[in-house]
């Protein structure tokens, strides 16, 4: 005769080593809107604790071959980018980094507005930030700048993935690659899931059908 047994349940957030995690972001990209929201509602939910980096998706995809609609959405992508890395540059307004993310990213990707130069603008006036920091929009010296925090995040990548890149426990994925925002327990729930896939030796990468229909609010 024979004993059933229960089986164990998974590890909780508890239970896990993974504490904290950092997101790299384009300005521009809604995948890493998606992604970086989602990764608010587990820091509310959980215990672990989110650090917000800036990256570029027209970095990343310098000497890639793209289709004409898609470069010309790269090269309109370096405008917002570079105005975020003069914040980050500013020892007075790098603590803004993270709102003038979340303001920038609320009007456009949540309120259709593609106008980034207006954006910016309505964005640094939101936050009383200095109208001048603008300026960087248009000056490509922020580029290097831009190329460094790009190689940072994806590095462990070997070259590979886009943008939003996941740094977690001593590796990063690009990814997850979600098309809308999972809040509250559903949140937390993917978190968890994701802490057991990126702590198993050996684990590199899932990838399914991708929904075109994008849900960033």
């Amino acid at each position: 005769m024979t004993t059933a047994t229960t089986p164990s349940p998974l590890a909780s957030p508890a239970d896990s080593a993974v504490l904290s995690a950092t997101v790299y972001v384009d300005p521009s990209c809604p995948f890493a809107w998606i992604t970086s929201r989602w990764l608010a509602e587990v820091e509310a939910g959980s215990g672990l604790a989110v650090d917000l980096e800036l990256m570029s998706l027209s970095a990343v995809n310098e000497g890639r071959e793209l289709e004409a609609w898609y470069r010309d959405y790269n090269e309109r992508a370096w405008a917002p980018a570079r105005v975020a890395a003069a914040i980050l540059a500013t020892p007075a307004y790098a603590s803004q980094w993270a709102c003038f993310y979340a303001a920038f990213g609320q009007r456009r990707h949540v309120g259709g507005d593609r106008d980034d130069a207006r954006n910016i603008a309505l964005t640094l006036a939101e936050l009383g930030l200095p109208a001048e920091l603008s300026d960087a929009a248009g000056d490509c010296s922020w580029d290097a700048d831009l190329r460094r925090r790009t190689a940072t995040a994806t590095a462990p990548l070997a070259g590979e993935g886009g943008t939003p890149v996941v740094h977690v426990n001593g590796r990063a994925f690009f990814g997850p690659v979600l098309t809308e925002i999972p809040r509250g327990a559903m949140a937390v729930r993917l978190w968890q899931a994701m802490t057991v896939l990126t702590t198993t030796p050996g684990f590199s990468e899932v990838k399914g059908a991708r929904d075109d229909q994008l849900r960033t609010h």
